[in-house]
């Protein structure tokens, strides 16, 4: 999972809750802290087990860019957004129906709209979905299925097997909390944990685990939409990811016809490992989409 290196709230970045059509969701929000805010909004979405703190760290940076929102969710279910007991609307497609409210929320104009992980796997459905315009997507630490096999399939798998027998309680006290102590994580960002895993609906947890294992290769298919949309397309992941193999992702920017960057000393979590260049990144490919198209437009 992804862990923030700290948590107090940078200037201009606060924790607030967007309404849409489809429920609430928790969020963080940078705000631009002076001058005009003239660039389109964004919108971050994180993997499996994480959540919107997942880009603390990136999200004043990016603000003060001048943009006129930068939000990151928790998606349903995850630590502070609220959950249901409806295993459907943990899907791909139902998370993606998600993100595409909330996109619409955060108009009118079109967003930036960035997945990160498994997050990746359910924006993509948003987009494939074609029901909310969009300025530009990006494929963070993303693949162009699930985690078939491999050391993170075996983590996922696991666990989408232990929550029914232990509960998430027992889990945490039994294999996460050990993890997070012998990595020397300070006291306050060992709570975070707790509170995030404890938070997370166990229903949506085995469910999304069982999504983020089956996803299929949709590349071709995403290509296809986003040369028709007129979509900007960025694949970025750090030089040691070790969910994905970075080669699988540069294959398929490759097969996207997609910019490309790769992080310089992070591994899954490049948002948090390396938040300025991550920023920059970012910054300058959103800033090259609005060039291509103005926000406002229709596509």
């Amino acid at each position: 999972m992804s862990t923030p290196r700290f948590l107090t709230l940078p200037p201009n970045v606060r924790r607030t809750y967007v309404e849409t059509s489809r429920g609430r969701f928790a969020a963080l929000e940078g705000m631009p802290g002076s001058g005009v805010a003239e660039h389109c909004p964004a919108l971050l979405v994180p993997g499996y087990t994480g959540s919107k703190e997942d880009f603390l760290a990136v999200l004043q940076t990016l603000a003060n860019a001048g943009r006129r929102r930068v939000v990151a969710v928790d998606m349903r279910g995850q630590y502070e957004s609220p959950g249901c007991d409806d295993p459907s609307l943990y899907s791909r497609a139902a998370l993606g129906e998600d993100i595409a409210a909330l996109a619409e929320a955060l108009g009118p104009d079109p967003v930036h709209l960035v997945g990160h992980s498994f997050g990746g796997l359910v924006t993509r459905e948003t987009v494939l979905a074609g029901r909310v315009p969009l300025t530009s997507y990006t494929l963070m630490s993303s693949g162009p299925a699930g985690l078939h096999d491999g050391p993170s399939a075996a983590k996922a798998r696991a666990l989408m097997e232990a929550i029914p027998q232990l509960g998430m309680e027992r889990i945490w006290s039994l294999t996460l909390e050990p993890d997070a102590r012998s990595r020397g994580l300070a006291s306050e960002i060992v709570d975070f944990l707790k509170a995030r895993t404890l938070g997370n609906c166990e229903l949506g947890l085995r469910t999304m685990a069982a999504e983020l294992l089956s996803a299929p290769d949709r590349v071709d298919e995403l290509a296809k939409q986003a040369e028709e949309d007129g979509l900007p397309i960025l694949v970025l992941y750090g030089e040691d990811d070790d969910v994905w193999d970075p080669r699988e992702q540069a294959a398929m920017a490759e097969r996207l016809d997609a910019a490309r960057v790769v992080i310089p000393g992070a591994a899954h979590s490049p948002a948090v490992e390396a938040p300025e260049t991550t920023a920059g990144a970012l910054t300058d490919f959103w800033n090259a989409a609005e060039r291509r198209r103005r926000c406002g437009s229709s596509f």
